[in-house]
This record gives structure tokens, C-alpha cells and sequence, in this order.
């Protein structure tokens, strides 16, 4: 298997790009080539079959999805309140919305998990440890709520995310004020 870990970014951005305009049943190693614009077989020389290019992909997602430092810099030294925790989850928000490629294959990847159980375990694992780290953010940072609160916030941002993805119920309702209401709603 080829280890340039610069070429293995660029390939799986491109079949993250596939993924987000063509779906999973688009996603071959044929179209991560041309999308790429690398020659024919390329993509296959990095990742053999269909479930090394998913797990590549997944790895990828979790790179491009996950906090860096200077993501999480602004939030340090406030005092952790409800106002601290709908500011990181706006932000959170923002940062997916910032690159709906990156939220459309994973919505798409997460359908594929239905049908196929080597996505299924693949983006499984990925979640359970983006959530862990989110969890021991949460602590760490002395915010309000626990892991239930967590996992709800996850679950309405996840559906908030869905629908301004794709049709929006109300168009009109921003994105800040529905964190915001959540927030309210969910540590009264």
C-alpha cells in the first residue's frame, strides 16, 4: 500500500467530495481518481478495497471534524455557564456548516451504516470516540449538564444540521437562536 500521507489526504478529501455530491453509491475508486484528477488506479493503490476507502474517509471526517486548539482557545478561562456552552455549541455548528461537504458524506456514510456493517463498525468506533472526547471536554471545561445533556445537544444538533443541510422547516429562525432556545430548554 502507497504512504505518501500527503497524496492519502488529498485522496480521501476527494472521495469525501465524491461522497457529498454523488452519495455512497457513486463512491468508487474510479471517481475519487478523476475527482482527485490523479491517474486511473490511484486511488486503489492507496486503499485496496471499498471498506479501506471508507475507513479512510471516516479517519479523514474525524481529522476535518474534530476541534483543534485554536478551536477551542476562546472558550478557555470563561466562566462555564449555559451562556459558555451555547457559544461552543454555535460554534460547533458553525465549524460544520463552514464545510457541508465534510457533514453531507457523513450524513451519507451514516445511511450507508444501515446497509453495511463494515461502515457501520468503522464509523461506529469513530463516534463513540469523538463523543468520549466531547464528554471529557465537557467536564474538563466545568460546563453545565453531563453526558444525558450531551448526547441530547448532539441529537438536536445533529437534526439542526440535517435540516439547514437540506430544506430547512423555517428558514426564517437562525441558527444562533435555536442553539440558544436548546440550551434554555434543555438546562432549565
Amino acid at each position: 500500500m502507497a504512504q505518501n500521507p500527503a497524496r492519502r489526504r488529498a485522496l480521501a478529501d476527494a472521495g469525501i467530495r465524491v461522497l457529498a455530491q454523488e452519495g455512497a453509491r457513486g463512491l468508487t475508486h474510479r471517481a475519487v481518481d478523476a475527482e482527485a484528477g490523479v491517474p486511473r488506479g490511484t486511488a486503489s493503490n492507496y486503499f485496496p478495497t471499498r471498506e479501506d476507502l471508507v475507513a479512510a474517509l471516516v479517519g479523514r471526517l474525524g481529522e476535518r471534524l474534530t476541534p483543534t486548539a485554536d478551536d477551542l482557545a476562546p472558550f478557555a478561562g470563561r466562566t462555564p455557564d449555559r451562556a459558555l456552552l451555547g457559544a461552543y455549541l454555535r460554534d460547533v455548528v458553525r465549524r460544520v456548516r463552514a464545510e457541508p461537504q465534510v457533514a453531507l458524506a457523513l450524513l451519507e456514510l451514516r445511511l450507508e451504516a444501515v446497509r453495511r456493517p463494515a461502515v457501520a463498525e468503522a464509523l461506529g468506533a469513530w463516534r463513540r470516540a469523538a463523543f468520549a472526547d466531547d464528554v471529557a471536554f465537557h467536564t474538563a471545561a466545568g460546563l453545565p449538564g453531563g453526558r444525558t445533556e450531551l448526547l441530547l445537544f448532539h441529537y438536536a444538533l445533529d437534526g439542526l444540521l440535517l435540516d439547514r443541510l437540506t430544506i430547512p422547516l423555517d428558514p426564517e429562525l437562525t441558527v444562533d437562536d435555536t442553539v440558544d432556545e436548546l440550551v434554555a430548554r434543555l438546562l432549565p
